[in-house]
C-alpha cells in the first residue's frame, strides 16, 4: 500500500492519470484460483493458459452444401458423375472412388481422394439416374476448410488473464474444455452514507430520496465477478462508519463506499478512515467525482490470521466514492473497474476509446478533466446531453458514452474528441 500522504487543503490536486496511476500501482494481483464448469465461468478471469488439445477443426469439412469431387474428373470428357455416397455433418465419410462424386453437406467431413467442393448451386442433378451435371469446374481445396484451419493443436487460444466473454467461453468450448481455471472472486464489502437515503418501497419522507447508488453500484460490482457483501445504508454518525469499516475489513480485499468522502460536517467516511486506516490519496482534478479516496483499512490480528493476501499487508484496500449518483458512477467506471479488474489478474484493464466528431459546441472550459455524457447520432458524430450536473443520471442512460476532455479545453464542432464508449466500461 502506498505510504503517501493525502493532499492537504489548497494543495494541487491530482490529475486523472497519476490517481489512476496510484490506484494500479497499489493493486496487486490476488492469487489464488478455482475450477469452474465452462458453462459457469462468465466474467472471470483465466488462472493459466488454455491450450488447445486438438485441431479446429480436427478433420477437413465442407464450408458449402455441395458435392465432393476429384478435380481430374472434371476436366475431360464427361462432366456428369454418378454419386456414390451421402455425407451429413456428423457422420462418417468413405474414400471417394475415382469417377464419383460425394453429396456433402456443410460441416461434414470430407471424403478421403476428395479435392474440391462445387456448390449445389452450380449443379443440376438427376434423381432419376442419381448422377450430377457439374456446370462449374474448381480449383482443388475450393470450400474445403482444412483440417486446423481454425485452431492447431497445441497451440494457447486463451492466455492467462484472458476475462471470459461468452465469445471467449464457446472459444474454450470448441477445444473440448469443460473445466476452467479462474481467479478467485475479489471480494467486496460495499456500504452507504448518509440519513437522507431510503430504499425503493419505502415511506419518501421529507428530505429524503431514494438510494439509486446502491442498485448501480452492487450492478457494476456483480458485472466484474466480484463477491459482494452489501452492508446497506450506514447512518451519518462517525462512530457507526468506523464501526462498519472494521467489520467490513475483516473479510474483504476491498471496502467500496458511497458518499460522505467530501468536507461537510456530517461527510465521517474521511476521519473514519483515516482513524482505522489511512488514506493515500484523496481529490482529484476530476468532474463529476473530485473527492474521490483511496486508502486502506487495518484488519484485526485474528483476520489477518484467515488466509488473507499478503497483497495488502494486513489491510483491507479502502475506495471512497462520492454520493452524487453520476458522480459515484463515473468514478467506479474510471477507478473502480480497473482497479478491480487488476485484483483479479485481468491483463486488459483500460478501456479503448474512439475519437470522434463533436457535433456540438461547448464554449466553457472546466479547470479538471471533464467526462461528457454523450451519445453518437445518425451522422457518426457526437452529442452532448444537455444536463451535465452530476445529480442527473438520466444523463448516463442516454447517453453511449463518456467524453474524455482535458483540463482548460472549450470543445468546438467539428473538432475530434477522445470519446470512451459504455460498451468499453460496462463489461
Amino acid at each position: 500500500m502506498p505510504s503517501t500522504h493525502p493532499a492537504t487543503a489548497g494543495a494541487a490536486l491530482r490529475s486523472t492519470a497519476e490517481a489512476l496511476k496510484a490506484l494500479l500501482d497499489a493493486a496487486v494481483p490476488l492469487g489464488g484460483s478455482e475450477s469452474l464448469p465452462t458453462l459457469e465461468a462468465l466474467n472471470r478471469v483465466l488462472a493459466s493458459d488454455v491450450v488447445s488439445p486438438l485441431d479446429v477443426p480436427p478433420m477437413a469439412v465442407s464450408a458449402m452444401d455441395g458435392y465432393a469431387v476429384r478435380v481430374a474428373d472434371l476436366l475431360h470428357g464427361e462432366r456428369r458423375l454418378p454419386v456414390s455416397q451421402r455425407i451429413a455433418a456428423g457422420h462418417p465419410a468413405q474414400p471417394l472412388a475415382p469417377g464419383t462424386a460425394a453429396r456433402i453437406f456443410t460441416g461434414a467431413t470430407v471424403p478421403p481422394g476428395a479435392e474440391a467442393i462445387v456448390m449445389q448451386e452450380q449443379t443440376e442433378a438427376d434423381p432419376l439416374t442419381h448422377e450430377v451435371n457439374f456446370l462449374h469446374t474448381p480449383q482443388v481445396g475450393e470450400w474445403i476448410t482444412a483440417q486446423g484451419a481454425d485452431i492447431q493443436r497445441g497451440t494457447v487460444i486463451l492466455p492467462a488473464g484472458t476475462r471470459l466473454t461468452p465469445q471467449a467461453l464457446g472459444l474454450a468450448a470448441s477445444v473440448g474444455c469443460a473445466t476452467l481455471a479462474v481467479t478467485r472472486r475479489v471480494r467486496v464489502a460495499v456500504f452507504f452514507t448518509g440519513d437522507e437515503l431510503t430504499m425503493p418501497g419505502e415511506p419518501l419522507q421529507p428530505g429524503a430520496i431514494y438510494n439509486s447508488n446502491r442498485f448501480t453500484l452492487r450492478g457494476l460490482l456483480q458485472n466484474l465477478g466480484c463477491a459482494v457483501t452489501d452492508y446497506g445504508i450506514v447512518p451519518d454518525q462517525l462512530d457507526a462508519t468506523r464501526a462498519a469499516l472494521r467489520e467490513a475489513a475483516e473479510a474483504h480485499d476491498l471496502i467500496l463506499t458511497c458518499g460522505g468522502v467530501s468536507v461537510g460536517e456530517e461527510d465521517h467516511v474521511k476521519p473514519a478512515v483515516e482513524a482505522q486506516g489511512h488514506l493515500a490519496l484523496w481529490q482529484i482534478a476530476l468532474k463529476p467525482g473530485k473527492p474521490l479516496a483511496f486508502g486502506a483499512v487495518r484488519r484485526s490480528a485474528a483476520a489477518g490470521a484467515l488466509g488473507h493476501s499478503d497483497a495488502t499487508s494486513g489491510e483491507t484496500f479502502f475506495i471512497g466514492l462520492p454520493g452524487n449518483p453520476v458522480s459515484s458512477l463515473v468514478t467506479f467506471l474510471l477507478f473502480v473497474r480497473p482497479f478491480v479488474l487488476r485484483l483479479a489478474g485481468a491483463r486488459v484493464v483500460t478501456p479503448r476509446a474512439l475519437s470522434l466528431r463533436a457535433d456540438f459546441t461547448q464554449h466553457k472550459a472546466d479547470r479538471r478533466n471533464e467526462f461528457l455524457r454523450a451519445r453518437v447520432n445518425a451522422a457518426g458524430g457526437l452529442e452532448l446531453f444537455p444536463d451535465q450536473r452530476s445529480a442527473v443520471l438520466t444523463s448516463a442512460v442516454w447517453g453511449d458514452g463518456l467524453i474524455d476532455n482535458p483540463p482548460h479545453h472549450a470543445i468546438s464542432a467539428g473538432e475530434t474528441v477522445r470519446f470512451i464508449p459504455f460498451s468499453e466500461l460496462l463489461n
